[in-house]
């Protein structure tokens, strides 16, 4: 399908970073549809997952500081997205007034003392004369609620995450942003004792971000004996997309204007394109812990990058001996079974399969065991051109009414709790265009509104799914003791 666009329109994308043409080519997926993921198996703990024995797991922790080296290692953390959704609950407390909900809210009122924001939202409260104690003890949840969510108190439902009060210590409480900041120089401290870190952000709560650190950054770096070099970046207009109607035409606004969405997190493969480092951790904004349970994740996030090093380190060497030609039939043989033993991918003996395959960016991601959590899984998954590899694949991406994908859905044992570490660069030092890695056929529809107007919205491709498609992927087992995701008010009560 293709659109026509006046000249007024192609300003306005010309004006956003993109094109007509880029626009037409996304907006025709409204009319033809994503293709659902070809799932060939779930993987597993020995065929697809790697399972570390103990002894492995303490020899990659100790390499790891020699594996880094001099290595310029980030911490890249997506933090752009309101918590509006972590409070859906709560606001409905506002809204109603039957007996359940002034039974729910009434015992959220009551707990409040076990939560970190306590004491920032009496001292809201206290500014316009109330005492918070007082307003709870006459259950006066929709005053406390208001002050809680709107912006005459803490403005909670609008804040993103990185700016919550996550944490109750004996001293202080901490941000989930702050809490990033101890993780990165527990693990992602370089021998030069910079921790680099990177978030991305709305550019309207860039300046808290900043003004919380200029309240806190010195804290840290005393506390841990290290310099942060911290930076921050939105997601670009080009990346939105076009919305439609439900006749699949552009969606427009009223001023006639064609109305863009953000893209999702997909769309931060370029903000990720655009760091400059020899390694990457990726974690998600409210995926963070106490001092005292953040052991496992340290440790496992040393053996993730330890390994990743290692793999690469004989990815570059083989990459050297295969561009100097003339190999041995044993050699060649050697590289293929690497391919086939530790990248799991079948490829053919030539030289050029061979560099097409190792010339990748390279991931290696935690898996947890799958306890009813939500989050994309590890498949094997078959593209269109008859290749299998292995993907993390979103529940959205199946085909839940073909039995056989339901079946193998079913079967799996994992899920991704967005725990990786990457590596971008190739055996020569420069970094891989990481566009001409997404696979674009992996985007998602979902049906939104707007000024009461019903909208179908496009998401990219994910950037842990589609986004990462054509990257060298390996997957690990990490315990569940790793992930603690923020996903509603009450998971923030100890």
């Amino acid at each position: 399908m293709t659109v026509q666009f006046s000249p007024k329109d192609q300003d306005f994308i010309q004006q956003r970073g993109s094109s007509a043409e880029e626009v037409s080519r996304q907006f025709s997926y409204f009319e033809k549809g994503f293709d659902f993921a070809d799932l060939q198996r779930a993987a597993t703990a020995g065929d697809g997952i790697i399972r570390l024995s103990d002894s492995e797991i303490t020899r990659l922790l100790n390499a790891y500081p020699t594996l880094l080296g001099d290595k310029k290692a980030v911490k890249f953390v997506p933090a752009s997205g309101a918590a509006s959704r972590m409070f859906k609950e709560v606001f409905s407390y506002l809204e109603n007034d039957d007996d359940v909900t002034r039974t729910k809210a009434c015992q959220l009122l009551h707990s409040l003392k076990d939560y970190a924001l306590y004491d920032d939202l009496a001292a809201a409260m206290e500014k316009d004369g109330l005492s918070l104690d007082a307003e709870i003890a006459a259950d006066h949840y929709q005053t406390v609620l208001s002050y809680l969510l709107e912006d005459k108190g803490l403005n909670y439902g609008k804040l993103p995450k990185g700016l919550l009060k996550f944490h109750r210590y004996a001293d202080s409480c901490r941000t989930a942003m702050e809490e990033h900041l101890v993780e990165a120089a527990l693990y992602a401290r370089g021998n030069d004792g910079i921790c680099h870190l990177h978030f991305t952000v709305s550019p309207q709560h860039q300046p808290l971000f900043e003004q919380l650190l200029k309240e806190v950054q010195s804290r840290y770096e005393a506390r841990f004996g290290v310099k942060y070099d911290i930076s921050f970046s939105t997601q670009a207009p080009s990346t939105d997309t076009l919305a439609a109607t439900e006749d699949n035409q552009p969606f427009r606004d009223g001023d006639g204007n064609l109305l863009f969405r953000p893209g999702g997190h997909g769309a931060l493969i370029k903000n990720l394109n655009a760091i400059d480092a020899d390694i990457v951790f990726v974690k998600n904004i409210d995926n963070v812990f106490y001092d005292d349970t953040v052991a496992d994740t340290v440790t496992y996030k040393k053996v993730l990058a330890a390994y990743l090093l290692e793999l690469q380190k004989q990815v570059f060497a083989y990459v050297r001996e295969l561009e100097t030609g003339n190999l041995s039939e044993e050699k060649t043989a050697e590289i293929q079974h690497f391919v086939k033993d530790k990248l799991l991918q079948d490829v053919r003996p030539e030289r050029e399969a061979l560099l097409g395959i190792l010339n990748r960016p390279l991931r290696v991601c935690g898996m947890v065991k799958n306890e009813g959590e939500p989050g994309g899984g590890p498949f094997f998954v078959k593209n269109k051109a008859g290749h299998t590899s292995l993907q993390i694949v979103e529940s959205s991406q199946i085909d839940k009414g073909n039995p056989q994908q339901a079946a193998i859905l079913q079967g799996a044992t994992h899920f991704n709790p967005v725990d990786m570490v990457c590596c971008f660069r190739d055996a020569d030092g420069r970094k891989f265009e990481l566009d001409k890695f997404v696979d674009p056929e992996t985007g998602f529809i979902s049906s939104k509104s707007y000024e009461g107007r019903t909208l179908k919205a496009m998401e990219l491709p994910g950037l842990w799914n589609g986004a990462m498609a054509h990257w060298n992927t390996l997957f690990i087992e990490v315990p569940l003791t790793t992930f603690h995701p923020v996903k509603t008010m009450f998971d923030l009560k100890k």
